[in-house]
């Protein structure tokens, strides 16, 4: 894959690279290792027969090189109450994946998984368990050539500029993902 572009939120950029220059280099090598390949063939109606990207291959191979650099995920459990009763819940909160205080995601989903990853994001920054989140998304032009109701990163880096960083409130850094396209 190649880098379609980045959006530094709050600083999140430049404290990867000041502070974890060694990560920032690792992300972009596990970045530049994934490839893509159309090997899905769409079931949609407007789009029926049609071959797309698999966002699941995708997950898959940056899952596989994340954990060859010993990025491991990082998982935090709760209880909480049902409204109106004393029924108690379990719950939880995950990051794919996190090394030496820096969490990384990986969303090639809807676009509400996007920012309920800025959302985990704000939740481990506020227990001192991260200090940035990095979010890997596809480019628009990716998008097209995916399942449909696909999020992509520009969407997203408008919405938090639309925010004027009232949120989240946490370092981060947008890596938006496109395929190569000379190999199409």
């Amino acid at each position: 894959m190649k880098i379609a572009c980045e959006f530094s939120h709050l600083g999140g950029s430049e404290i990867l690279q000041q502070r974890y220059p060694n990560l920032d280099k690792e992300i972009y090598e596990v970045i530049d290792q994934v490839v893509g390949e159309k090997n899905k063939v769409s079931k949609e109606k407007n789009r029926r027969g049609k071959l797309l990207f698999s966002p699941k291959a995708f997950k898959a191979q940056f899952k596989n090189y994340f954990e060859s650099l010993n990025f491991f995920d990082i998982i935090d459990q709760y209880e909480y109450r049902i409204c109106n009763s004393n029924k108690k819940v379990s719950g939880y909160k995950k990051i794919d994946f996190f090394k030496e205080n820096v969490a990384v995601q990986v969303q090639f989903g809807k676009y509400s998984f996007m920012t309920y990853d800025l959302a985990k994001f704000q939740y481990f920054f506020n227990l001192n368990k991260i200090d940035l989140g990095i979010e890997i998304v596809p480019s628009y032009l990716l998008q097209k050539e995916m399942s449909s109701g696909m999020g992509y990163g520009e969407q997203l880096i408008s919405d938090i500029k639309l925010l004027k960083n009232n949120f989240p409130l946490v370092p981060v850094k947008i890596i938006v993902v496109d395929v190569e396209r000379e190999s199409l």
